[in-house]
């Protein structure tokens, strides 16, 4: 399984809203997700088990030294 992260950026932060767990790879799922989405959204799947791992590979790889905010579980990755 994998953690799909959906979000937007606002300014310098990433604003994660959403956090689905998907079949690796699974894009059927990901575009359905996405679907009803408009405007400018942010998606990544993460191959991790838990929102935490996803949220925190996030921080680490996007927000590189950015401000990220978890709006969907609340999680605060370590800097």
């Amino acid at each position: 399984m994998s953690v799909l992260l959906i979000g937007r950026w606002d300014a310098e932060t990433l604003e994660i809203e959403e956090s689905h767990t998907v079949g690796d790879g699974d894009q059927e799922a990901i575009d359905a997700l996405l679907s009803e989405r408009s405007g400018s959204w942010w998606a990544c799947e993460y191959l991790v088990d838990r929102h935490s791992d996803a949220v925190q590979r996030a921080h680490e790889e996007l927000a590189c030294g950015q401000h990220l905010v978890d709006e969907a579980e609340g999680f605060e990755p370590a800097p």
